[in-house]
């Protein structure tokens, strides 16, 4: 068993990776191919022009990150509609360019992240259009159009699509999406399934990695024992490193995140679980996850949500919300990440 895992691992190493060389041995502590990364998500046409960009840009550099990812949006109107456009809170287009040049500036790498979201803010996963042949077409527009983006700024990473649980399972589809994308960027490509979709996608072979946005729950009740969520973490590591090997692609974590809220391993999904700070909560999420996959060779690395909000655009406030800034998971991604390779612990494949 453990030999054809380890042969299995070799050939999803062979013909993918993050952006850079997989380690050469068999097991160690962070590879340099994984993706430290943070998302810089815009809720608003300008956001990203900000004048408080380019701080964000060196305080999410600052903790050891060597990837920031951005998320323009655009939206439907109704689950049913075959179309999607954007808003006020769609980034512009050039601000989207100007972003990826600072991040580049700050010694950054960038994914670039399209999402499509349901106006009345409901889950985009229940997006279900009554014409599907009508809504691809629509996707492709708006997918090659951010393709085209990321050729033009060198972002070195993209993603084709974001937890679109109600038609990710046309593979047919999906398969001329990214053979369009194919043509106008030739960069690596993901697709960010939700945590309870990953396994029901038909298209991984087709694209260079396996994004997942890690939110699975991790506790019955609120716990801020690393060691706990550790082993809550074990038996998802075994089913994630047998997929991989199955599909030969490495697993990125497009996302993965816990609010400062009492409650926030039971339910990392979500934006509301109490009203009670829980910043050693979220710290102990922080440090359960980076001790559970760093230097699993078929593991390409995380995202997590997310930085800073914009000046008066959050709806929650910061003390209660995803971001690690000025909070004890910042520390933690801070002593993980700037220790990248210094007597770091063995571990498997």
């Amino acid at each position: 068993m453990k030999g054809r895992t380890a042969a299995a691992v070799a050939v999803l190493l062979a013909v993918t990776g993050c952006t850079a060389a997989p380690a050469t041995d068999g097991a160690g502590g962070a590879d340099p191919a994984e993706m430290r990364g943070m998302t810089l998500p815009s809720w608003y046409r300008t956001d990203y022009d900000s004048p408080v960009a380019a701080r964000y840009l060196k305080d999410i550099r600052a903790t050891g990150a060597r990837w920031v990812t951005f998320t323009p949006t655009w939206y439907q109107d109704r689950r049913t509609d075959a179309s999607m456009h954007t808003t006020e809170e769609t980034a512009g287009d050039a601000s989207l360019r100007r972003i990826v040049r600072r991040a580049h500036d700050a010694g950054l790498k960038v994914m670039i992240k399209p999402h499509v979201d349901l106006a009345d803010g409901g889950d985009r996963a229940e997006i279900r259009p009554r014409d599907r042949a009508a809504w691809f077409t629509h996707y492709r527009g708006f997918i090659t159009h951010y393709a085209r983006i990321a050729t033009d700024t060198g972002a070195e990473q993209f993603a084709v699509g974001t937890e679109l649980a109600g038609v990710s399972g046309d593979r047919a589809a999906w398969k001329r999406i990214i053979g369009a994308v194919r043509e106008r960027y030739d960069g690596p490509l993901t697709y960010a399934a939700n945590y309870d979709e990953y396994e029901r996608v038909r298209f991984w072979r087709d694209l260079d990695l396996i994004g997942i946005d890690a939110y699975w729950p991790l506790a019955d009740t609120p716990t801020a024992d690393p060691a706990r969520l550790r082993r809550a973490w074990a038996p998802i590591r075994e089913r994630l490193a047998g997929f991989a090997g199955r599909t030969g692609r490495r697993i990125l974590f497009t996302e993965a995140g816990y609010v400062s809220q009492r409650g926030t391993t039971t339910a990392p999904y979500s934006w509301t679980v109490g009203t009670t700070p829980g910043d050693e909560e979220q710290a102990a999420g922080y440090r359960a996850l980076l001790d559970s996959f760093e230097g699993r060779r078929w593991w390409a690395g995380v995202c997590w949500w997310m930085w800073d909000d914009w000046p008066d655009s959050g709806e929650t406030p910061a003390r209660l919300a995803y971001t690690p800034h000025g909070k004890p998971a910042e520390r933690v991604l801070r002593a993980k990440w700037g220790a990248a390779g210094q007597g770091a612990r063995k571990v498997s494949p």
